[in-house]
């Protein structure tokens, strides 16, 4: 759907253009947009990498195990029948580690592989409460240090890339606490529906 919704927007854009005398103006826009987008790109792909592979040591020298066992009691609250699996709780961790440095790109492939591995233990082709969960965490989470914000903030001229850490903090805190409360609030009802 979304693909029609785009396709016609930008099909209305070039005939209005046509029509108006804008061609050229929208020949512009559109050759200055991809060269923005180039420039992002360059801009996020270096800070990507970086902590990619540091994910990536994390996970070699065992410190996502590490991390892991220290958020065990955190796990076994929130998704109580995966907390004693080991591999789960791994990829779980390393997604939120990623989420908490503000890499939601770098965070991306981690919770498909955390996800995969859930739906394996699951075996059903509904998402268990564990799942559920777990794309609350991931999609509320917690940022401490918003690198990706940061570094687009500095791309666009800003002073202060780091000025909004207060805010930061606050609204993924309170996000993070809403969907906690209302995804166990909601758990016991799934069954019901």
């Amino acid at each position: 759907m979304m693909n029609y919704i785009w396709s016609g927007i930008i099909l209305l854009s070039v005939v209005y253009s046509l029509f108006t005398g804008g061609a050229a103006a929208l020949t512009n826009s559109v050759m200055e947009g991809a060269k923005s987008a180039l420039a992002l790109i360059a801009a996020t792909a270096g800070m990507m990498c970086f902590w990619s592979g540091i994910m990536e040591i994390a996970q070699s020298s065992g410190i996502t195990s590490a991390v892991s066992r220290l958020f065990k009691p955190v796990y076994r609250l929130l998704m109580p029948d995966l907390a004693d699996n080991e591999e789960i709780s791994s990829a779980v961790s390393m997604n939120v580690s990623a989420n908490l440095l503000g890499l939601g790109n770098a965070a991306t492939p981690l919770g498909l592989r955390a996800m995969s591995l859930m739906h394996a233990e699951n075996g059903a082709n509904s998402a268990s409460n564990s799942m559920v969960m777990f794309v609350v965490l991931n999609t509320a989470s917690l940022q401490l240090v918003p690198t990706t914000v940061a570094v687009l903030r500095a791309e666009n001229g800003s002073t202060d890339p780091m000025g909004i850490i207060t805010n930061v903090w606050l609204c993924s805190a309170a996000a993070l606490i809403v969907g906690i409360c209302s995804a166990k609030l909601l758990e016991n009802r799934r069954g019901r529906l």
